[in-house]
């Protein structure tokens, strides 16, 4: 759609050597799931937060499944630079399809997971979930609906994630 190139291409606004640089490091740390990946692992080393680390994981693994190996694949969408050739990504070329986002839908299924059971560490997780999404744009590697779906998606099964776990340690609380 031309009003997100229009909208990729005003963000040259907000360019700066600094910002490009921390630009370039939030979309880096999620590249091959690197961030959501050792999140989740740290989470499962310790007993206090295995839990957390249990929901990350599963809803980590449903997310890569249904966004990155069927939806990316099924829809095939070009990414920016390469429909607008004005349009450059500032992070060099991807070889996979640019919806949805990867990073996002990854990113945030794991920071929901965490925020749904520990607010005081998932709300830095999810600011830097938000600025790793807001980074796949200004490097124009993403376009906004990439983005925003990819949030959607993440967020939406952490959350069937952590409502079916309370369902499932209710019916075993039941039982016993």
């Amino acid at each position: 759609m031309a009003w997100e190139a229009e909208f990729l291409n005003s963000m040259s606004n907000l360019r700066s050597p600094v910002m490009d640089k921390i630009m370039w490091f939030f979309s880096v740390i999620g590249n091959g799931g690197i961030l959501p990946i050792a999140l989740t692992i740290i989470l499962l080393i310790f007993v206090k937060t295995r839990k957390i680390g249990v929901e990350a994981v599963i809803s980590l693994l449903l997310t890569f499944i249904i966004a990155n190996l069927i939806i990316k694949n099924a829809v095939d969408r070009a990414r920016p630079y390469e429909t607008y050739t004005y349009l450059e990504s500032l992070i060099g070329k991807m070889v996979d399809s640019s919806f949805p986002s990867g990073h996002a839908s990854n990113t945030f299924a794991v920071a929901v997971a965490i925020l749904l059971n520990n607010r005081k560490i998932g709300i830095p997780v999810t600011i830097v979930a938000v600025i790793m999404a807001f980074s796949r744009m200004y490097n124009v590697v993403h376009y906004p609906t990439d983005v925003i779906a990819g949030i959607l998606i993440g967020t939406v099964i952490a959350v069937a994630v952590h409502f079916i776990a309370k369902k499932i340690k209710r019916s075993r609380v039941e039982e016993a």
